[in-house]
């Protein structure tokens, strides 16, 4: 409980009666501590506000409301009534079943008493008679009247000391903003808005700062009113930060766990909730990811649970360490554990191998000893993953799924873990498979290069060099079946090294040959590629290493790879340019690169897309948007070539727009450089 010096608390079971209290609720009602519990909390509230407190506890138990506050007269034992502002939440277990009311009960009294003797609208300078003299400086709250015209404080209590730090004296004659007292100048204009708008201000929660400058939470309640035929504001300052950290506690046990400090169930249970929302919103995919420890009970009755407790812990570090931040890792109870990944691709295939891949991580941060109080310890765990999104599935559906995959992993034998999808488990099976024959072809050298001619006007002019893998049970795979695979993992940063090199090796024996001097490669770079911190580095290294003419190097960039760090992008670029590489802007016009950013880039060619040459002659927009690229190459003096162009029409139909350079089967499909 929450022990402080102007809130009492006060835990009640759902029926009313009175479970336990801390000593500042049992000083406010006039009992001993240990004469409350069992008591009915309402027979302390005045009879005639009993029925508001019975309807609004009644909301907060129903689930209609998560909180209420009132503010009702309290009976003491000696038969003293005061005012007392009840703040009530309904705690639930793990199961989000309802346990008992947690009630804080704060002293207002001399603030209420003060506002039903003095009408705000009167003023308090107005009147003569002392009592509401002594009811202004005896009030604990610091109170504060301010000049409309200018914000001077013409009037203030002792209590702005306590609250504030400064002398009542050294606050009036200045303005708030000289006193300094706003820890964020938005809320003074939230304040100066409301009164704007309604005349009147009540318990604005903000952030305020003390003479010394140490900030606390502050219960603002402001009014304008008239003293002595002059506009003023009058308010009311009360210092209410052990209030927010008793929030602050009560919000700790309604959602997070006490061991850990992980999310509990009902906090990840809103949380999956919102992402299903979300997900049927944007399309994208997200995962579930239910663990929980091998032989955890077996290891806490051996060890102990305080041993048992220190690995969970560990256990909850070592999983948060796997995530981003978008994610979340929350604690069931026991030994088990849930992690939500959000934002994975909309394709369900790749989002599955993306849970996958951090699953692996969580398994094998998992798999680590543990050094638990000088002892090496060791433990697995076992893991179901469900992939959802886009399919209107309930919040326990998804659960349940991951449940079902988790035991299906412990069935298997611990320390793996499984898709309750079938279909998704072979794909991702595939997928590893197809990830370990990557690295194995990286080693036994099965990939080759193909060369697709590029013609202007008529003339060989270049080639696009395009990657292929010659598997040894597969056969030929194209490009589109691994590189995206690669891209994933991180192996297309040794793959696009080894096209790099092949590439330029090529340009070098070329230009021994006097028919091949003038002809200029291609290269397709990755996002991935092209954000290391080396690729210049690798870039120049290459061409020095095989002797390659700088001048004769394409490297085709996607719209993706440009990203929102233009000033690197071009800082890289431009310093390649120096050497005489020049750069081409692979698929233009389907993504979203701004005409700004385009205009800054050091590119020398713009590349059509196949999408739109391939409709070119049966769909207007994808002409149009053709001529546009072309009309803007011409503009940007840049060159401009169309790919995939396959039939005479096409090409007539682009060199009329203006385009004079092909790529296409209607020239030559890609070949090996044998036949090339």
């Amino acid at each position: 409980m929450v022990d402080q010096e102007a809130i009492g608390t006060v835990s009640t079971e759902l029926n009313g009666h009175i479970l336990r209290c801390d000593p500042r609720f049992a000083e406010l009602a006039g009992y001993s501590q240990g004469d409350l519990p069992g008591r009915i909390f309402l027979d302390l509230i005045v009879p005639e506000h009993r029925s508001a407190c019975e309807e609004a506890y009644g909301r907060l138990t129903s689930g209609q409301a998560s909180a209420v506050s009132l503010e009702k007269r309290l009976v003491r034992q000696d038969d003293m009534v005061l005012w007392v502002r009840l703040t009530a939440t309904l705690q639930r277990d793990l199961d989000g079943r309802p346990l008992h009311v947690l009630t804080l009960v704060e002293d207002i009294d001399v603030r209420k008493t003060f506002e039903m003797k003095n009408s705000l609208s009167s003023g308090i300078l107005r009147t003569k008679e002392e009592r509401y003299r002594n009811a202004f400086q005896n009030c604990p709250d610091a109170v504060l009247i301010t000049q409309m015209s200018d914000g001077i404080i013409v009037e203030a209590n002792d209590a702005v000391m306590d609250v504030l730090g400064y002398r009542r004296e050294d606050a009036i004659g200045r303005t708030s903003m000289e006193l300094d007292i706003w820890a964020d100048e938005n809320n003074r204009q939230r304040l100066a808005d409301a009164l704007s708008e309604t005349g009147s201000c009540r318990d604005l929660h903000i952030r305020l700062k003390k003479k010394d400058g140490a900030e606390f939470w502050g219960q603002v309640s402001a009014s304008t009113t008239q003293i002595e035929d002059i506009p003023c504001v009058l308010a009311f300052i009360r210092d209410i930060s052990a209030a927010k950290i008793a929030e602050e506690e009560i919000r700790n046990l309604a959602f997070y766990d006490p061991l850990t400090g992980l999310p509990n169930r009902r906090l990840l249970w809103e949380r999956l909730r919102q992402a299903l929302v979300a997900s049927t919103r944007s399309g994208t995919k997200q995962a579930l990811l239910f663990l929980d420890l091998d032989r955890f009970k077996s290891f806490n009755d051996t060890m102990g649970h305080h041993v048992g407790d220190l690995m969970l812990q560990e256990t909850a570090r070592r999983i948060a360490s796997c995530l981003r931040e978008v994610d979340t890792v929350a604690r069931l109870g026991g030994d088990e554990f849930v992690v939500m990944l959000e934002n994975l691709s909309e394709i369900p295939e790749v989002a599955a191998a993306q849970a996958k891949a951090v699953g692996a991580k969580i398994l094998a941060a998992l798999g680590r000893p543990y050094v638990l109080e000088g002892r090496e310890c060791r433990s697995t765990s076992s893991m179901g993953i469900t992939v959802f999104g886009n399919h209107n599935e309930s919040t326990n559906e998804v659960l349940q799924q991951a449940d079902i995959a988790m035991y299906q992993a412990k069935a298997a034998g611990r320390n793996t873990m499984r898709f309750f999808a079938p279909a998704f488990q072979s794909i991702v099976n595939a997928r590893s498979a197809l990830e370990e024959d990557l690295k194995e072809a990286l080693k036994q050298n099965q990939f080759s290069l193909y060369y697709q001619p590029q013609v202007v006007r008529g003339l060989f002019h270049g080639a696009e060099a395009l990657i292929r893998w010659q598997h040894p049970s597969r056969g030929m795979v194209a490009a589109d079946d691994f590189v995206p695979l690669a891209e994933e993992s991180g192996l297309i940063l040794p793959l696009g090294d080894w096209v790099l090199q092949t590439a330029c090796t090529q340009i070098a024996e070329w230009a021994g040959r006097p028919e091949g001097a003038h002809l200029r490669i291609a290269v397709n770079v990755s996002t991935r590629e092209f954000r290391q911190s080396n690729f210049v580095a690798n870039v120049v290294k290459t061409l020095e290493r095989t002797g390659a003419n700088p001048q004769n190097l394409v490297l085709e960039l996607t719209e993706s790879t440009l990203g929102d760090n233009v000033e690197e992008v071009v800082a890289k670029m431009n310093e390649l340019r120096t050497l005489g590489v020049s750069f081409s802007l692979d698929d233009f016009g389907t993504g979203y690169t701004s005409l700004l950013s385009l205009k800054n880039l050091p590119l020398s060619q713009l590349k059509i897309d196949r999408t739109f040459v391939s409709e070119i002659l049966s769909d207007p927009a994808s002409s149009a948007i053709a001529q546009t690229i072309i009309c803007l190459s011409q503009a940007m003096g840049f060159s401009v070539i169309a790919e995939g162009v396959e039939t005479e029409e096409q090409r007539s139909f682009l060199s009329n727009l203006g385009c004079h350079a092909f790529q296409g089967f209607l020239f030559s499909r890609p070949l090996p450089l044998g036949q090339f």
